[in-house]
C-alpha cells in the first residue's frame, strides 16, 4: 500500500488496542507496544515516588503546585502521546474534559528509555514536545542507570545535566527537593 493510500490512525484506533498494549498516535501512525518491562516500570513508577508527594502533594518539605501523572494520554495537535511521567503546574490543569486524553501541553515529561523505545523516545518524541513547546524533559535509562535534563531554549533542547547510579540531584523543574538516583533502580 502506498504512503498516500495508508489510513491515518485515529483515537477509536487506540481504544481497539488490547489492554496489554501501550498506543500512541504519532504524525497520523498508529504506534503499539506491549507494556513496559519490570526494569522500565519500576524506573518510571519509582521516579513519580520521588517526585510525586513534594511537588504534587506538597509532603516532605516540598513546595506542591504541581499534577504529576504517570503514563497519561496527551494531545499535541492530531498527536496522542502517552510519556512514562508528566507533570503541569496546578493552576493550568485542566480537571475535566469531555474525552479521556488531556489537552493542555505539560510543563514536564519524563520518558523511561529501554531498547524498544529510545531510538523513538529521542528521534520522534524529543523533536514533538519541543514544537508543543514543552518546557523541561528528561530521559531516563534504567539499563545504564542515567538521568539526562533538558531545557527548552528557542524551541529547542538543551542539555541542562547527566547525571548517573546514586547522584543527588537538584534538576528544573524541581529544583527544591533532592532526588537520590539510586533509590531509581531494581537492585
Amino acid at each position: 500500500m502506498s504512503e498516500a493510500a495508508k489510513k491515518r490512525a485515529i483515537y477509536e484506533d487506540l481504544c481497539a488496542l488490547p489492554e496489554n498494549i501501550v498506543g500512541e498516535i504519532i504524525d497520523g501512525e498508529l504506534i503499539a507496544a506491549p507494556r513496559p518491562s519490570r526494569i522500565h516500570a519500576a524506573a518510571a513508577s519509582r521516579m513519580g515516588g520521588e517526585i510525586i508527594p513534594p511537588y504534587d502533594f506538597g509532603r516532605g518539605g516540598g513546595p506542591g503546585g504541581w499534577v504529576i501523572l504517570l503514563e497519561p494520554e496527551i494531545a499535541l495537535g492530531k498527536n496522542i502521546v502517552v510519556p512514562d511521567l508528566a507533570g503541569w503546574k496546578k493552576e493550568r490543569f485542566p480537571l475535566q474534559e469531555p474525552h479521556n486524553w488531556i489537552s493542555v501541553v505539560p510543563e514536564w515529561i519524563c520518558e523511561v528509555l529501554s531498547p524498544a523505545t529510545a531510538v523513538r523516545d529521542r528521534v520522534i518524541k524529543m523533536p514533538l514536545y519541543a514544537r508543543y513547546d514543552v518546557k523541561h524533559l528528561w530521559l531516563l535509562n534504567p539499563d545504564l542507570r542515567t538521568l539526562e535534563v533538558f531545557v527548552l531554549e528557542n524551541g529547542r533542547w538543551v542539555l541542562a545535566g547527566v547525571f548517573a547510579q546514586s547522584a543527588k540531584v537538584k534538576a528544573e523543574p524541581f529544583i527544591k527537593v533532592e532526588l537520590d538516583l539510586s533509590v531509581l533502580w531494581l537492585a
